[in-house]
């Protein structure tokens, strides 16, 4: 994985933004659909395509350089002991959490400025 400034991290936001929201609809486009199944066999099959996808939106993210902690969850590495942390829904990186602190410990990110 690659060490980010933050601005780097939000100089790459947008394609993690654009990666995101792609897989996100794809898989909400597929979760509308379980609701019309009634096999469980098609349920199944379905469910398989969904992780596909979650799976391709991890690898696409990790290309980038960021890492996934979590569902929509983006961490760029600072280098410096903590992540700058986004997720789906918000416009800019404005949190951030320590190695170990995951995505309960995040602190807005003017504490570090």
């Amino acid at each position: 994985m690659a060490i980010f400034t933050l601005q780097e991290a939000r100089d790459l936001l947008p394609q993690v933004k654009e990666v995101t929201q792609h897989y996100h609809d794809v898989v909400e486009e597929m979760r509308g659909q379980l609701e019309d199944i009634d096999e469980s066999q098609d349920v199944k099959r379905l469910e398989g395509l969904m992780n596909d996808a979650v799976g391709e939106w991890v690898e696409s993210v990790r290309n980038l350089g960021v890492e996934v902690k979590g569902l929509w969850l983006a961490d760029f590495d600072s280098g410096d002991g903590y992540y700058y942390c986004w997720k789906l829904g918000e416009d800019d990186i404005e949190h951030f959490h320590s190695y170990d602190g995951g995505f309960a410990g995040r602190r807005p990110i003017s504490l570090l400025e």
